[in-house]
């Protein structure tokens, strides 16, 4: 959780553990941000910026589907707004990040710009003609679930052989384990540690993450013709593991014309996630589209009403 000034920086923040599939999820949830917002700053807030894995079909209603937090129509947005009487705009976590991409990243000097995201998943965000693309139910930006190897491993989504079954870190510490080169208790920390160390096996499994990964977005950018493609996410912390595969098999698989769209890797703070949930609050001001309905609008009645406030 954080909280951040009008001009997206962090003024606090906090970490708390969250068992999203406990029954009591939702209400444990209500709990950790009224407390959060009890021991803030006192500054008015314009509102609640909720960022998640899953679907969202609209940002100013947050009914969520998420396969990953085990959720199906949970009325998170509704739950939140009761709780704490302030407006609530809940949205999918890498369009979150697009977001704050966009008013304060790399996406500013971008139209067009792809925003992907490795780690436990594999996600994106698609800013065209300086929108966010959310498509017909807020599902756009499934990357992680293109169909890679038919007969690969089950994914979490219920398909096999998805891009992040095979890429995600999960998958990496699978693979480790597999072959014994880390022990059963040991995580993509480890992983890391041995491949910064010089060990082979651990620096093949993260090239070939990269070489997949690499055909797979050029497949995207083939697609959707971004100016700038911005990567970020746990997974860039091993990303000198990844770049020289990634790279060689994105290029090779782009077309011609394709051939030098930018690719820009960014540093990772956890922090991140919550940051980029803050900037739907701050983004409704540019919101022509109404994306954030009626919490839009009160976001930015609020906005009006106070000076110097904070989300």
């Amino acid at each position: 959780m954080v909280e951040v000034g009008i001009d997206g920086d962090v003024v606090r923040s906090d970490t708390r553990p969250f068992e999203a599939i406990s029954p009591l999820a939702t209400s444990t949830l209500v709990g950790l941000v009224s407390d959060f917002i009890a021991d803030g700053s006192g500054t008015r807030l314009l509102g609640v910026g909720v960022g998640l894995p899953g679907n969202v079909a609209e940002q100013g209603v947050g009914i969520v589907d998420s396969t990953q937090l085990g959720w199906s129509q949970v009325p998170l947005g509704e739950i939140l707004r009761r709780a704490l009487d302030l407006p609530v705009v809940v949205e999918n976590n890498v369009n979150a990040l697009s977001a704050a991409e966009r008013l304060y990243g790399q996406g500013r000097e971008h139209d067009d710009a792809l925003v992907v995201t490795i780690g436990n998943g594999v996600g994106a965000g698609l800013i065209a003609g300086g929108a966010l693309v959310r498509g017909r139910a807020g599902g756009a930006g499934d990357l992680g679930h293109i169909p890679v190897r038919e007969d690969g491993p089950l994914c979490q989504c219920g398909n096999r052989g998805c891009l992040e079954a095979i890429i995600g870190q999960a998958a990496l510490v699978n693979d480790a384990r597999s072959i014994r080169l880390i022990g059963p208790s040991e995580t993509i920390d480890d992983l890391r540690a041995l491949a910064d160390a010089g060990n082979a096996g651990a620096v093949e499994i993260f090239a070939n993450a990269g070489h997949i990964f690499g055909r797979a977005l050029a497949g995207a950018i083939n697609l959707l013709d971004p100016s700038i493609v911005v990567l970020l996410g746990e997974g860039v912390q091993a990303w000198p593991h990844w770049a020289g595969a990634f790279e060689k098999a994105l290029r090779n698989a782009l077309v011609p014309g394709k051939r030098g769209t930018s690719v820009v890797v960014e540093s990772w703070q956890d922090d991140r996630w919550a940051q980029g949930a803050a900037a739907l609050v701050l983004a409704t001001p540019f919101d022509a589209d109404g994306v954030a309905g009626e919490q839009g609008r009160l976001v930015r009645e609020r906005m009006v009403a106070t000076t110097g406030a904070s989300e």
